[in-house]
């Protein structure tokens, strides 16, 4: 995923309420309809509107027909479905910002209700075709019945929002909201970006019925089904590190922990079954994994929290308020000493007893190199945290 960045102080040129950004790409089949339908929801709005055309690199009419019908072009060299919004809203004069596609699949004349909606007071309103209408044709079966409905359910739980359409085309947004979701993404999974980001900074977001048309298109559409659903469920999990990585870290840690200590001291039978020095191999594999997962998702979150300034996470201020690196050493010093003096002991009791057999000892010595394994990894850890805190700012979050 590339990162892009730009400045979003359009120069003002007269006074604009709403901006209708429309992405484009090699589009003359249906980008006058859908300029002329936001023109005239304009005037039926009672507001000083624009469109933007942001142009992709179309090589057919589409930048001519835009030009005639008064609307303005924008040019975004950055091949991209993201990197073409990102230039459109960026160069855009309005307070009140909406997009949506240029093949007529979403009506623009339908763009009053969304208005309406970010003058309530909300910053992002978002369309949902599910709760509207999905015409014959408008969308394939498998993106309809299977890829929106799982994405938007994974993502739903993973960014805590109750969006039901995350990779609805048409919405609306503020600049200042906009602004605080600072958006990077340039590809498809630039939909699901704003909405994950504009939950991270609680900002008020809502839905509204949507109906989706059968586009206009004679071209192939540019969505590919499985590289775009793959960019959208691999932004979800790069940016979901609490379920990505602390909550089955910390499963794995527990789970493991709790055989080490049940069996430090040799097999047990439950219930009639034996559980013996297999279940410590896989208690020190659970909490090794374990550890070094939860290790991932802390320096994780602590460099979402550098990226996206104003984001908010109890993981993040915990580390903040309560690490240090003379900490982190300390405990993982402790864990390797302890270990070793206990590798040491029974390593001394087989020299005084002439090599003679140790198998009760088994079970302790994986609970021992457990230690010493933990201890190394804390150890390097700490040292990575530290570097990444110090150079971070205060109040971050997510």
């Amino acid at each position: 995923m590339s990162s892009v960045s730009y400045l979003v102080t359009p120069e003002p040129a007269r006074a604009v309420a709403v901006s209708a950004v429309i992405p484009c790409l090699n589009e003359e089949d249906a980008l006058a309809i859908c300029i002329q339908k936001a023109m005239r929801s304009f005037a039926e709005l009672g507001v000083e509107g624009e469109v933007v055309v942001a142009d992709n690199g179309s090589t057919d009419r589409s930048v001519q027909i835009a030009q005639s019908l008064g609307a303005r072009v924008v040019h975004e060299r950055r091949k991209g479905y993201g990197s073409a919004l990102l230039r459109g809203i960026c160069e855009s004069r309005g307070e009140i910002i909406v997009m949506a596609d240029a093949d007529d699949s979403y009506d623009w004349s339908a763009i009053a209700p969304f208005v309406r909606k970010v003058r309530e007071g909300y910053d992002l309103v978002m369309g949902n075709r599910f709760r509207g209408d999905i015409r014959p044709g408008a969308m394939p079966k498998l993106h309809r019945y299977f890829g929106n409905p799982i994405l938007s359910l994974i993502a739903r739980i993973a960014f805590r929002t109750e969006i039901g359409d995350f990779h609805c085309g048409m919405r609306a947004f503020t600049r200042g909201a906009f602004e605080r979701m600072q958006m990077r993404t340039t590809g498809m999974e630039f939909a699901t970006e704003m909405v994950a980001s504009a939950a991270h900074q609680r900002l008020r977001i809502t839905e509204i019925p949507v109906v989706l048309h059968r586009d206009k298109r004679t071209r192939p559409p540019h969505l590919r089904s499985f590289r775009d659903g793959w960019r959208h469920l691999r932004f979800i999990l790069t940016y979901a590190p609490d379920h990505l990585y602390l909550i089955p870290g910390a499963v794995m840690l527990m789970a493991g922990l709790l055989l080490e200590a049940t069996l430090a001291r040799g097999p047990v039978t439950i219930g009639g079954l034996y559980v013996g020095v297999h279940f410590v191999a896989l208690g020190a594999l659970l909490a090794l994994m374990g550890f070094n997962i939860i290790n991932l998702g802390v320096l994780a979150k602590t460099l979402m929290a550098q990226r996206y300034s104003g984001l908010r996470s109890r993981t993040v201020a915990f580390v903040r308020r309560r690490f240090s690196l003379e900490l982190g050493l300390i405990a993982g010093f402790v864990l390797i000493v302890a270990g070793t003096a206990t590798d040491a002991a029974m390593a001394a009791h087989w020299v005084l007893r002439y090599g003679a057999p140790m198998d009760s000892t088994v079970h302790l010595a994986f609970v021992a190199t457990t230690a010493v394994v933990l201890g190394v990894n804390l150890l390097c850890t700490s040292f990575l945290l530290n570097m990444i805190l110090a150079g971070d700012a205060p109040d971050h979050a997510m």
